[in-house]
C-alpha cells in the first residue's frame, strides 16, 4: 500500500478555526450562566429532599423509640 491510498478522515471541527465571534463568544457565557445556574438550582433541590428524608428518619426512629418505651412500661407494670 503506498501513501497516496491512505486517507485519514479529518473531523470537521479540526479543520474550523477558533470562533473570535463576539456573539458566539457571548452565547458561550449565557450558556455557561444558564448551565451553573440550573446546576444549583438541582443541588438545592437535592439538599432539600436530604434534608427532608433525614427528618422522616429521625421523626419516625422517635416514634419507634417511644412505643418501645411504652412497650417497656407495660411490661414493667404487669410484672409487679
Amino acid at each position: 500500500m503506498t501513501a497516496e491510498h491512505i486517507h485519514i478522515a479529518v473531523p470537521p471541527l479540526c479543520t474550523r478555526g477558533p470562533n473570535t465571534h463576539p456573539e458566539g463568544h457571548a452565547m458561550y457565557l449565557l450558556e455557561h450562566d444558564l448551565a451553573q445556574s440550573r446546576m444549583h438550582e438541582d443541588q438545592a433541590h437535592a439538599q432539600a429532599a436530604s434534608r427532608a428524608r433525614r427528618l422522616y428518619l429521625a421523626h419516625r426512629a422517635a416514634r419507634r423509640a417511644e412505643r418501645a418505651v411504652r412497650r417497656a412500661a407495660r411490661a414493667s407494670a404487669a410484672v409487679y
